[in-house]
């Protein structure tokens, strides 16, 4: 998915999207930045908990209308931190969760 930077998208639409793809994607990953150029430490680190595992899973940079994101993305989780991962439309949590499961040995299973 593509954003434009800048872009004026309401809290309606935004909410559209999130619940899109939390629905129609295995794995997804709301972080601020993109794979290419992360845009905070804890979003890179996400990216390379899940990359270990998984080669093919959705991002969408919440940077665009991040308010928007954070509430949208609290419906869901309860959370307002950024960023969130969801599996199979389950919420599983942000970098510090993923680094816990990985540690444990549980990130690969949780992924898949």
């Amino acid at each position: 998915m593509t954003f434009q930077p800048g872009s004026d998208l309401s809290s309606e639409e935004v909410q559209e999207r999130v619940d899109e793809t939390i629905e129609q994607n295995h794995i997804v990953l709301f972080m601020k930045g993109n794979r290419l150029m992360p845009q905070c430490g804890y979003s890179m680190k996400a990216l390379e908990l899940i990359g270990q595992y998984e080669e093919e899973f959705e991002t969408v940079d919440v940077l665009p209308a991040l308010d928007q994101y954070r509430a949208a993305l609290e419906g869901h989780s309860g959370w307002e931190t950024i960023p969130q991962t969801y599996v199979d439309g389950e919420f599983v949590g942000g970098s510090d969760i993923l680094e816990e499961l990985d540690e444990r040995g549980e990130l690969e299973e949780t992924l898949a």
